[in-house]
């Protein structure tokens, strides 16, 4: 039915249209181009304008993975890899952290001023040549960021008012949200990657 819908555009076409104009020469393209009988448009969807990839041999991907390890346990061994940054999942929100960051955290933690805690849920590590993503977190053994809880106290306090206008309704609310700070007193990788 398509290729007829396309045979009818081109006699449709070619009986309006003066010879050598430049929508006849687009009817027959289009009444031509059908596969098992559907007419295919060029599009960026059926022929995408990127060259289609490769898949890399499982040795050749098992040799370059080796010698980016080999690199980075280098950097690691001559602690040459400058300032670390981390991405740590804590109090349900993601922080990138470096040493000696301060932390504002909308709640209380169970610990004490003065106490120092192990943030575990470590994401990311990063320094100025490589970086190491977990999926989705980094082991335990790799990294470890330790900080120090500095202060808990309160917020400001924050009004919260609704009004409904020509109702008579009005509340207000007034918020206090607990705060801890958190000092991030290091960043520490293993000695080498496995």
């Amino acid at each position: 039915m398509a290729l007829s819908r396309g045979a009818g555009l081109w006699r449709t076409c070619s009986r309006i249209l003066p010879q050598g104009h430049p929508l006849l020469s687009l009817a027959a393209v289009r009444a031509q181009s059908t596969v098992s009988g559907v007419v295919l448009p060029r599009t960026s969807l059926s022929n995408p304008p990127w060259p289609e990839t490769v898949p890399v041999a499982s040795e050749e991907e098992q040799r370059r993975h080796a010698a980016v390890v080999s690199t980075v346990n280098q950097l690691i061994q001559q602690r040459d890899f400058g300032r670390l940054f981390a991405v740590v999942h804590f109090a349900s929100r993601q922080w990138k952290v470096t040493a000696e960051d301060l932390i504002l955290i909308e709640n209380h933690i169970d610990a004490e001023c003065g106490e120092r805690i192990r943030m575990e849920k470590v994401l990311l590590v990063g320094a100025s040549d490589f970086s190491l993503v977990g999926r989705p977190l980094l082991g335990k053994d790799l990294v470890r960021v330790d900080a120090t809880v500095i202060e808990k106290t309160e917020s400001w306090p924050k009004v919260h008012m609704r009004f409904w206008k020509r109702h008579r309704f009005q509340r207000k609310r007034i918020i206090v949200q607990p705060q801890t700070v958190l000092r991030i007193n290091s960043i520490e990788l293993a000695p080498r990657l496995a």
